[in-house]
């Protein structure tokens, strides 16, 4: 049986070929269509190309040294693996259309370069997330340092995930460690290192820029990431990204609510504005638990979005 079967197959083999030989002679498929052929299921359109580094590159105004090799390999790096992370950058060019318009007057009005937005993008994201190490929300803010600089931090409030709040600390460190080390890309570094590490790093290596100093891998490739995420948000086409208006996230408008008192369940409050817990609690991360206990009668500020906006029950 076996041997009949490869008999059978060879036959098979034997008739397609001569079938398709046949067919050439005869003019009825072309020997250019077979090749051309060879092709299909590529995707003729896409290309991996390497990246051109702007020769003005700069952080906060401050000129990257590109005619150091070690430091363009470094910043080759960076825009290459930005780039060709494409839904990665696809989602940050969405929500950086819904959150810059929220950091940007804070980092103007406290005179910290604009720059420094790219710099929660390089954090987090733009997202609420938590390291490993503890740091969170948008600017990743440890709970030590969000309580030195004035937010209230408990497992019922944590105001490092109130954006408005945790962008004003940010700015008041980057001031801080921008006056004491006299550059914005230091300052910068020290952000994700620490400045005693810096401050250590700088005395130990002799060293007086970021871009002389021998760091670890994530400290090392912080500020240059920084910079190659600002030019493919800046640029998007000239990085091969294409999207709409209408494909950018955006903010939800809301009107403010002041609370003086303990709230025994939001799930009950929501329902006031004719909207649920959920939708609350989005619009209100820093709210950690299903209520507030709020004995001292302070202030606080609650978003609500406006009428209309959510149907709620569909």
């Amino acid at each position: 049986m076996k041997t009949l079967k490869n008999i059978l197959m060879l036959l098979g083999v034997f008739f397609v070929i001569s079938t398709l030989v046949f067919a050439v002679q005869n003019g009825n498929i072309d020997s250019g269509d077979m090749a051309e052929n060879e092709g299909v299921g590529e995707n003729k359109g896409y290309r991996i190309t390497s990246i051109d580094i702007p020769e003005d590159l700069n952080f906060a105004g401050e000129t990257v040294p590109l005619s150091d090799p070690e430091v363009l390999e470094r910043v080759d790096r960076e825009f290459l693996v930005n780039t060709y992370w494409q839904s990665n950058a696809v989602l940050l060019i969405k929500r950086a259309h819904k959150y810059f318009p929220i950091i940007e007057p804070i980092l103007a009005k406290n005179g910290i370069p604009d720059d420094f937005k790219y710099l929660a993008v390089a954090e987090s994201g733009l997202q609420n997330v938590v390291s490993h190490a503890g740091a969170t929300g948008f600017w990743q803010i440890m709970k030590t340092t969000g309580r030195e600089y004035g937010l209230e931090v408990n497992s019922n409030v944590d105001e490092r995930y109130h954006l408005e709040k945790a962008t004003e600390v940010a700015c008041e460190y980057l001031k801080k460690y921008k006056e004491k080390f006299g550059t914005w890309t230091l300052a910068a570094a020290s952000y994700n290192a620490g400045p005693g590490a810096i401050n250590k790093f700088l005395g130990i290596q002799k060293a007086e820029n970021y871009y002389d100093l021998l760091l670890g891998e994530e400290t090392g490739r912080y500020v240059f990431r920084i910079m190659a995420i600002k030019e493919i948000l800046n640029s998007p086409e000239k990085y091969g990204f294409i999207l709409e208006k209408d494909d950018m996230y955006s903010a939800v408008p809301t009107f403010k609510v002041e609370v003086a008192e303990p709230v025994l369940s939001f799930a009950d409050f929501a329902k006031q504005y004719e909207i649920n817990y959920k939708i609350l609690k989005r619009h209100n991360p820093w709210l950690r638990q299903p209520h507030l206990n709020n004995q001292s009668k302070k202030k606080y500020t609650i978003e609500i979005p406006n009428k209309g906006y959510y149907r709620m029950g569909r």
